[in-house]
């Protein structure tokens, strides 16, 4: 069975054969469109890729190898080990008595503060986008993780209670 599809001209409910994009009465128009469409696709598609290919992701090795990681088949049962027990919920919002869904694993005491942990299941938890960011605010100010930044010799807390309440302390 062919394809087909509305007439793109407004209050045209005609049907029109694909690749087609008016229908008989309103053809006139369609090279217009598609040269619009070609005007667009060219001045937007430089943006997207330029954009995309000047974005430096891996600043030095340390974070090369942070990232690497994050692409193996061991985080990957890992993560969907974590989802599972966590049932998909945030961690951070249980304890602050709230449910909300979750699709993000995450380390408790960061890897860049002690790679040794990074595949430990009993430092991973299910969180939330908001409680992620917020989490990742305080991983800045009290481990000293992330760019500029310089990692200080505290305690870690693998704790996520204990996290929650620090993360609210502010």
């Amino acid at each position: 069975m062919p394809r087909t599809r509305r007439c793109r001209y407004p209050n045209c409910h005609a049907m029109v054969m694909f690749p087609d994009h008016y229908c008989q009465q309103h053809y006139e128009h369609e090279a217009e469109y598609l040269a619009s469409r070609q005007r667009w696709a060219r001045s937007n598609d430089k943006q997207y890729t330029h954009k995309y290919n000047t974005v430096t992701r891996y600043r030095n090795d340390d974070k090369r190898q942070q990232y690497n990681f994050y692409r193996t088949r061991q985080w990957s049962h890992l993560r969907q080990q974590v989802l599972e027990r966590g049932h998909y919920l945030c961690a951070y919002c249980k304890v602050k008595g709230v449910i909300t869904p979750a699709k993000i694993a995450d380390h408790i005491v960061p890897i860049e503060y002690d790679e040794t942990l990074k595949a430990d299941i009993n430092n991973l938890a299910v969180i939330c986008g908001k409680c992620h960011r917020a989490k990742t605010d305080w991983e800045q100010k009290y481990y000293g993780c992330g760019q500029g930044n310089e990692l200080q010799s505290v305690t870690p807390i693998d704790d996520v209670s204990a996290i929650v309440v620090l993360m609210n302390e502010k």
